[in-house]
């Protein structure tokens, strides 16, 4: 099965990291109760206040269909509110295997 990655490089508002990841615990929450084929998430902090979000998805389909619902609800909308802005999004798939690849 070939995972695709999402890679969302963001910064936050000024003086909201703390609300981002404080909202970041229901964001999750949401995409498994909302989002068809979404298996995962890693937060990344890089240097200068960016972030790097790694998220999994089942397939291309399905991290299409995450992105045409947007901030649909509550801690979704929560945890995008502390995004200032987007550093970079890019889309790839997995070829390591995952855990057992390390």
């Amino acid at each position: 099965m070939a995972v695709t990655v999402e890679l969302t490089r963001f910064r936050t508002v000024p003086g909201r990291t703390g609300d981002m990841l404080a909202a970041r615990p229901a964001m999750v929450a949401d995409f498994r109760a909302d989002r068809a084929g979404f298996l995962g998430a890693r937060l990344v902090r890089l240097a200068d206040d960016e972030w790097l979000d790694i998220v999994e998805w089942r397939s291309a389909e399905d991290f299409a269909a995450s992105r045409a619902k947007g901030a649909n609800r509550p801690g979704i909308a929560a945890f995008f509110a502390t995004i200032a802005e987007l550093a970079g999004d890019e889309q790839g798939v997995r070829v390591d295997g995952g855990e057992e690849g390390r």
